[in-house]
């Protein structure tokens, strides 16, 4: 059960039952949540095309969004608030939202491959991956469903506030958002500690 077939890299699996992969997305832009998602594959009904969520064209990832969450035997979504972002900084919270991501999977994994250079402190041995999302199937797949959600996340505040553009730049750093932001000035949901948010509160 533990052994995904993975046609990235070879990455050694520890032989246990459930294995979770950990990824993130939303440590860049200036609005919104940090999203995290914990996945973990069921090794008798294999998913083919994942890959890097980044790499992969919207309507792939709608695709593969839906058949992870019907062949998957766990998924959970962690996140932290823009208000936590700014409270303990963006690499805190996203450590926090990956916590919360495993601590609210339905089956309890034996092992967390994470995807980046660190991990957060969990109860389970983890490993994390550089690029681990090219590399993890189990990290592709939580890629995926973080993006997805997350993206979904910004259509629904763009309908809110439609003068910013979110649902294109999902809260990323463009020019585009930047004349939006001087112009209307922030939201509630903007990250207040982030130095161009920071700018048009005049806080620098």
């Amino acid at each position: 059960m533990s052994k995904i077939n993975n046609v990235f890299a070879e990455i050694v699996y520890p032989d246990v039952d459930y294995i979770a992969g950990v990824d993130e997305v939303g440590r860049g832009p200036l609005v919104g949540d940090v999203v995290t998602a914990a996945v973990i594959l069921d090794a008798n009904n294999p998913i083919e095309g994942l890959a890097d969520s980044k790499k992969l064209s919207e309507k792939k990832l709608a695709l593969l969004f839906t058949e992870i969450q019907e062949k998957a035997l766990c998924i959970s979504i962690g996140r932290a608030s823009p208000t936590e972002i700014d409270d303990i900084n963006i690499l805190q919270a996203t450590m926090l939202a990956m916590q919360r991501a495993v601590q609210g999977l339905s089956l309890q994994p034996n092992f967390v491959f994470i995807d980046g250079n660190r991990c957060p402190t969990l109860n389970m041995a983890c490993e994390a991956i550089v690029k681990g999302d090219a590399r993890v199937a189990e990290i592709s797949a939580a890629s995926i469903i973080a993006k997805v959600t997350r993206d979904g996340e910004m259509r629904e505040l763009d309908a809110r506030y439609p003068q910013y553009g979110f649902a294109k730049h999902k809260g990323y750093p463009t020019k585009a958002h930047f004349e939006a932001l001087e112009k209307y000035g922030p939201i509630d949901e903007y990250r207040k500690s982030f130095k161009p948010v920071k700018k048009v509160l005049g806080l620098l």
